[in-house]
């Protein structure tokens, strides 16, 4: 396994849609184990999806607090509903957040790392990272759902390193 380095704001893999992974071969499995490694040595954040680290597909990771680690190969929300007011923040943009919308409950599916169909049901947190991670994946950040950028501030390091990213 190794980490990989993670692409910034600027960078344009961000703000275009990935593409489909048509195979999952040793190279997917490998991104997804470097993935994982990837956001554990980076602390804090729930999930990370290949667009971050500069790798235009469409493979997520999340991992919520007691779960073990979930990769998730061509997601699709296909569900949603209510919505609630979330403090986002990015590890493509480190050192600032935003207030969003975010929907409170929300159906996703894709395939896991063995190619199987998986469907998740999810609320909270996980929901908050399942649409971040997809949002990368079609090319949207979460500064894109910001009314204004003036809606987006900065936060002291004790606060960063408390808080990590999506």
């Amino acid at each position: 396994m190794a980490l990989l380095p993670l692409v910034m704001m600027d960078n344009p893999v961000l703000h275009r849609k990935a593409k489909r992974v048509r195979s999952i071969d040793s190279s997917i499995q490998k991104l997804i184990d470097d993935m994982i490694e990837t956001m554990h040595y980076i602390g804090g954040a729930a999930g990370l999806a290949a667009p971050q680290v500069g790798i235009p597909l469409q493979v997520v990771v999340i991992e919520m607090p007691g779960e073990e680690p979930l990769a998730i190969i061509n997601p699709e929300i296909v569900k949603s509903s209510d919505e609630t007011e979330v403090v986002e923040g990015c590890l493509s943009l480190p050192g600032y957040r935003g207030d969003i919308v975010r929907a409170s409950n929300v159906t996703v599916k894709g395939r896991d790392r063995h190619g199987k169909e998986i469907r998740i049901k999810a609320d909270g947190l996980k929901a908050q990272a399942l649409q971040h991670e997809i949002d990368h994946v079609n090319g949207v950040v979460y500064i894109d759902h910001l009314k204004s950028m003036d809606d987006l501030y900065k936060v002291e390091d004790e606060e960063e390193e408390e808080a990590g990213g999506i």
